[in-house]
């Protein structure tokens, strides 16, 4: 008899399901025990796609990113530590599971289809005349946006101050669970999408 992999040994992935067709393929919820893969795939084309989506959350803490040309959090903050970062998802998905009651890697799923914007806004140019266009957003980056405005939320709300990074990404995921409106990925959201619909 072959033994269910379960995340940790503790989360197992069979009741995890995928509600947004439009990202589905792009939310990598394999079984796997330990999210570390060390860039298996990343010379691989779309290779962000075969890893598993709580691997991609750890990696997204170590460097979460500038914010517009605010470089704080993404040196000296960040250790790069594969150890930590997994230590830190750890607890997360244990207080997430205290809190619902659920499945957490179910409840991170939700949170990501929930807070991934739909439609963003470019800038076209035409005869020297500049204006905003509507666009959709394609499935690999609303996966990539949410993500990258979790890690971040979670930073800025940790950096300097007396909250910890774990006490920080629950609130951002449960928030984004509970489609609230206090984490730095929904208000993103609702703020990206509300400049496309003044832009069609």
């Amino acid at each position: 008899m072959v033994e269910e992999i379960k995340l940790f040994n503790k989360w197992s992935f069979a009741g995890v399901v995928v509600t947004d067709i439009g990202i589905k393929p792009y939310i990598n919820i394999e079984p796997i025990v330990v999210p570390r893969t060390n860039g298996y795939y990343h010379n691989t084309p779309f290779y962000k796609t075969k890893v598993n989506i709580v691997e991609r959350i750890m990696n997204r803490i170590n460097v979460c990113g500038h914010k517009g040309k605010r470089h704080r959090q993404s040196s000296g903050h960040n250790t790069g530590k594969a150890k930590t970062s997994m230590n830190t998802v750890l607890a997360v998905l244990t207080k997430l599971e205290e809190k619902t009651k659920t499945n957490p890697i179910q409840v991170l799923v939700s949170a990501i289809e929930n807070a991934s914007p739909r439609e963003e806004v470019i800038t076209i140019e035409r005869a020297g005349a500049r204006y905003a266009q509507a666009v959709d957003i394609g499935p690999q980056r609303r996966v990539d946006l949410v993500i990258r405005y979790i890690c971040q939320g979670a930073s800025y709300k940790s950096f300097n101050k007396q909250k910890s990074i774990v006490a920080a990404l629950v609130e951002e995921i449960m928030d984004c669970y509970e489609k609230g409106n206090a984490s730095m990925a929904m208000s993103k959201r609702a703020e990206i999408e509300k400049m496309a619909a003044s832009a069609k």
